[in-house]
């Protein structure tokens, strides 16, 4: 079943109500008589039932005629109708089909059969075959067209690159021929393009159209007859703080489709004088055409729309995109970051960027912003410029909600909705959204093109862009242009198929707090069970985040649902009181070398807020035997690293029920004044003694320890643990993440690797035994489970910090994975139960 929590039906069915007005329940025909003033004629009204299928209301509905009935015979004619409105049936979002991502091609794939490439790759925008099995995409970085093969897409399969003279930008299907913008230009001055019109089948251009400018998007017309390639002309952002009017201006090109390549004619329709801001400069960004070949052009900067006659090239209307008035929002970021939802911002330019027909009535627009502007959600406009649906804050509050809110981008654009497309799937009509910064596809039920209902929402790798629906093959495909191997994601082709299963994402959702808003979460950490609820986890944030929190999680439904957030305090001043090195002179810097390596009251003040709430690093938790939990807190900074000072120590935090710290517990000074950064990871309570795992092996280690502290004596040993030896086809390093008790001496381990997507190797379960093992011994560990085959089930890019696991009171393990904070990250959490695999 798809995720629809209580918050969101709320947020949207109030702007739902606000957008439409009518009576939904008016069934029959009838009409209403009345007498039009000028003319002495009867006026009438009449209303006739819709059927389920209609295209205007694919749900039913009610169709309302008005018009003069000037032969008096109490029926309209179609001659007699001024006016024709429609009612539409809400929507009824069928929960027994759903959108499910069955894969994801990394696009290096085109160079290197496991993607060991470090050469940044892009998939930007994407367009499908007329038969839907090959993708078209664009990689401006390589200045590639890509293919790929989906006739199985389930496993997509590299079909090579087509090199061009410059970046591509966008391209079109129309026929046998891929229609690639390519962008030229010299500078933001010296502009130039070109389209290259590209046979699919077998990769070779076959005729460039010359474009006179820098293009950015390409659409097709739905009958094939016309091309539309938006000519932005993008203003240089540096200059004069990207303030228009920036020369030259952009304009619009339409290519006649008629006959072969070869015969094909283009004409520019100029577009300056319309916009509001700017008028002298026009920047299209985005242009789509509906059944009656009109196109609809956004100017992102000018927060502007024309639709376009491409027939005739005439300008059949244009209008300013408006603005918007946002509440319960986040637009101010931190560090450590805090979602707070209590920020309002007015009139707010829209802004739009991507932009799709619903119909040859209604369009949408997906309100990304650049300049001034943005309004962090998408428009439902009709062709003479109202809005008739906004979808206001609800998408930065789902964002939130699914633990994939970018607090990083608060201060510009929240989640930023990057892209639209509309399609229609046998009986049913949807709306997808791009989000850019959140990483996330949201899919809305759009039966009443004026009342888009939520259905549900898809995972993307970093940094989707553009997305094509293929119907007739029950797919969607969503293009993630962001690529970086060495901060571990990949630019990706992510497709989607529609069918009878339940959505499989998310996995983890929170409920709303007491104002309305969902509690927010990311960058889960350490987890952790009730020994006597089966149905409750716990879990904490990492220090990307500051006042630390714990979670409780309620896995009794599917998704499970965050119920409950504890801030961890220092009301009783434990915190407060531990031992720190005296303070130094304020003047010299912790990054003075004298400094750098000490934990001093400076920096202790640093973790306690005035409302005692602390800024620590949770990165393991236990359920106590007394009550309460067991905290483990990473130490910050490497001693004799200038570079990384040494901030915070290693803690392990116990606390009573509520997140009070009753006390603190440190290492010895003798290992403390070795700390590596990679410190304090997974934590356990057993036998009178709490045990904790160090990430990595510390300077003058063998391994990496496993600490283990006597509560009644208050003393430390160690045992020492062997890590796996890289793997990756990317190298890199092996360590310890989270850590449980399973009774009896035995304990188990999650072990992994830095690295992520084609290059993660490790991701694995062991266990151990500690009974009989005293202070230096090292344990012998045995392999449970590798998790990258869990991990790929769920179609994506495999993640790299799987950080928490914990063994329910039923038996089942539990993993989940560190999102990063939604930074340099796609902010996917896969909250996954691998079911009793101790048995």
């Amino acid at each position: 079943m798809g995720l629809k929590p209580k918050l969101l039906a709320v947020s949207i069915a109030a702007v739902m109500l606000a957008a439409c007005d009518g009576d939904d329940g008016r069934n029959g025909v009838n009409g209403t008589d009345g007498i039009d003033g000028s003319t002495g004629l009867s006026s009438l009204t009449t209303q006739t039932n819709i059927a389920d299928g209609d295209a205007t209301c694919f749900n039913g509905g009610v169709r309302i005629d008005s018009g003069v009935d000037a032969n008096s015979d109490g029926i309209l004619s179609s001659s007699e109708i001024d006016t024709t409105n429609y009612v539409c049936n809400a929507a009824n979002v069928n929960s027994a089909k759903n959108f499910q991502r069955i894969a994801t091609f990394p696009v290096c794939l085109q160079m290197d059969a496991t993607c060991d490439v470090d050469d940044e790759t892009v998939a930007e925008i994407v367009a499908a075959s007329s038969d839907g099995k090959t993708l078209i995409y664009t990689d401006s970085q390589r200045e590639v067209l890509g293919f790929t093969d989906i006739t199985n897409p389930e496993q997509p399969a590299a079909l090579g690159v087509l090199p061009l003279a410059g970046e591509p930008t966008s391209v079109g299907v129309a026929g046998d021929y891929a229609l690639a913008a390519v962008n030229t230009s010299a500078d933001f001055i010296n502009t130039s393009g070109e389209l290259v019109i590209v046979d699919i089948a077998t990769q070779t251009a076959v005729r460039t159209i010359e474009l006179g400018g820098q293009p950015d998007s390409v659409a097709i017309s739905p009958d094939g007859q016309y091309a539309a390639i938006a000519i932005e002309n993008e203003r240089d952002e540096d200059l004069n703080d990207g303030a228009l009017p920036q020369a030259p201006a952009g304009y619009l090109v339409v290519v006649n489709l008629a006959g072969e390549p070869a015969a094909w004619t283009s004409t520019n329709i100029d577009m300056t004088g319309l916009a509001d801001i700017a008028a002298g400069d026009p920047e299209p960004e985005y242009v789509d055409i509906n059944s009656d070949n009109i196109a609809v052009v956004t100017f992102q900067e000018n927060n502007y729309l024309v639709l376009v006659d491409l027939a005739s090239g005439a300008i059949v209307n244009h209008f300013s995109a408006g603005t918007v008035n946002l509440t319960q929002i986040d637009n101010v970021e931190e560090d450590p970051a805090i979602i707070s939802q209590t920020d309002s911002l007015d009139n707010i330019p829209r802004e739009p960027d991507g932009v799709t027909w619903l119909n040859s009535e209604y369009f949408v627009t997906a309100n990304e912003g650049d300049w001034q502007g943005g309004s962090r959600g998408f428009t439902v406009f009709n062709t003479e410029g109202e809005v008739i649906f906004d979808s206001g804050n609800s998408l930065d509050h789902l964002t939130v909600q699914l633990g994939q809110y970018p607090d990083g981008r608060s201060e510009n654009k929240g989640n930023e909705p990057e892209n639209a497309e509309f399609g229609v799937f046998g009986s049913e009509r949807f709306l997808f959204v791009n989000s850019e910064r959140s990483s996330l596809v949201f899919v809305y039920d759009v039966a009443d093109f004026t009342k888009p209902a939520y259905k549900q929402t898809l995972p993307a790798a970093l940094g989707p862009e553009g997305v094509v629906s293929i119907p007739s093959r029950n797919l969607l495909v969503a293009a993630s242009e962001e690529d970086a191997r060495g901060d571990k994601f990949r630019g990706s082709l992510n497709i989607y198929r529609y069918g009878t299963q339940p959505a499989s994402y998310p996995t983890l959702y929170s409920t709303e707090r007491e104002d309305g808003t969902p509690i927010p979460w990311s960058a889960m950490s350490g987890l952790a069970a009730d020994p006597l609820s089966p149905n409750t986890l716990y879990s904490i944030e990492d220090s990307f985040y500051g006042k630390s929190r714990i979670f409780t999680i309620d896995t009794s439904s599917k998704p499970a649902l965050l119920t409950h957030e504890t801030r961890i305090s220092d009301a009783k001043d434990v915190f407060a009181g531990i031992s720190t090195v005296a303070l130094m002179d304020p003047s010299v810097s912790d990054d003075d070398p004298t400094r750098a390596d000490v934990f001093d009251e400076a920096d202790l003040a640093l973790l306690i807020n005035d409302d005692k709430t602390i800024n620590v690093d949770p990165e393991g938790i236990a359920v106590a035997s007394d009550g309460g939990f067991w905290v483990a807190s990473e130490g910050s900074g490497t001693v004799g690293d200038a570079g990384r000072p040494v901030n915070s120590l290693n803690f392990i935090f116990k606390t009573d029920a509520y997140g009070v710290i009753e006390s603190v517990i440190t290492l010895p000074a003798a290992v403390s004044d070795n700390q590596l950064r990679f410190g304090f990871e997974g934590v356990a309570e057993y036998n009178g003694a709490v045990y904790v795992a160090f990430q990595r092996v510390w300077p003058g280690d063998s391994a990496v320890r496993i600490g283990v502290y006597n509560i009644a004596g208050a003393s430390w040993s160690f045992l020492n643990y062997t890590l796996d030896a890289p793997e990756s086809q990317n190298g890199g390093w092996v360590g310890l993440s989270d850590l449980t008790s399973l009774d009896d001496g035995q304990f188990m381990v999650v072990e992994r690797d830095n690295q992520a997507g084609p290059d993660a190797a490790i991701k694995r379960l062991y266990r151990f035994d500690v009974t009989g093992l005293v202070d230096g011994d090292t344990v012998t560990k045995t392999l449970v489970r590798d998790l990258i085959p869990d991990l790929a089930k769920a179609g994506g890019l495999i993640a790299e910090k799987i950080e928490g696991m914990a063994l329910s009171a039923d038996g089942d393990v539990w993993i989940i994975n560190d999102n990063d904070g939604v930074d340099d990250n796609s902010g996917e959490t896969q909250l996954l139960n691998l079911g009793p695999i101790l048995d």
